[in-house]
């Protein structure tokens, strides 16, 4: 069930370059369950900015009714959320969209998960739920430099991890593609940047994939259309999605990206 609730800051540090990870208590957790599902964050009390900002739940524990936030400052919005401290509420709106499908992984499976840049964040949850079904997990984050890694020790905890850098500076220089295409995989899971995207949907990984696409988003709820795609099934362009309500997260090959 989407609530709306102002939630408490139980921390907000940054990890890496630009990225920050914030820590949030409240009743809206015990709605969460699906890794890859987003919440819609007023960043300010008043109208200025207006439109919340949608960033994807990294982390849910219902034990201690917190969940997990990363997002990257770099504008005006998301510099004003950095600025928040412990103790201080967010207005959230959540949890929103249809994540990834955990079921499609089954036991002694082996799953793929591929996150690029702010792309990582979901990943950590659903490595933990995978890797509880019995799954193997072998994740492959990818960022531009050794500046802006994050969450490989996290990731560590459910599995092998691999990190590419574009300059090389950590990890294998390249792409997450020149990784994926040396691991075997049932079943590939991807968040990122669209060209990263495009690049795993048009080669052959695994014979399932499925793709969490990043758009920018008005009401998060379907309402205002903002994030429509089209789908591939339509050749005249007429048939789309909503990547907030439909999505975020597609088969590959469903929706044009």
């Amino acid at each position: 069930m989407i609530k709306q609730e102002n939630c408490k800051i139980v921390s907000n540090r940054q990890i890496a370059e630009s990225i920050f990870e914030l820590v949030l208590c409240g009743d809206i957790t015990n709605e969460m369950s699906d890794p890859g599902q987003f919440v819609h964050v007023k960043v300010a009390d008043g109208f200025d900015p207006l439109l919340r900002r949608p960033i994807s739940i990294a982390a849910i524990d219902k034990d201690s009714g917190t969940f997990t936030i990363i997002y990257r400052k770099q504008g005006r919005g998301t510099s004003m959320l950095a600025d928040k401290r412990a103790g201080d509420e967010v207005d959230i709106l959540g949890p929103l969209g249809n994540g990834f499908p955990v079921d499609e992984a089954t036991v002694g499976n082996t799953a793929v998960l591929v996150g690029g840049g702010v792309g990582v964040p979901p990943m950590f949850e659903l490595a933990k739920q995978l890797a509880h079904k019995g799954v193997s997990v072998i994740s492959i984050i990818g960022f531009q430099s050794a500046s802006n890694v994050f969450y490989e020790k996290q990731l560590a905890k459910y599995g092998e991890v691999y990190v590419a850098t574009a300059d090389g500076s950590y990890g294998k220089k390249g792409y997450v593609t020149d990784i994926l295409s040396e691991i075997y995989a049932d079943i590939v899971f991807a968040c990122g940047p669209t060209p990263m995207l495009r690049a795993i949907e048009s080669g052959v990984y695994a014979p399932k994939t499925y793709l969490s696409l990043e758009e920018r988003m008005g009401c998060g709820i379907g309402a205002c259309f903002a994030c429509v795609c089209h789908t591939k099934e339509d050749p005249n362009g007429f048939s789309y999605k909503k990547v907030c309500s439909d999505g975020p997260v597609f088969a590959a090959g469903e929706v044009v990206i």
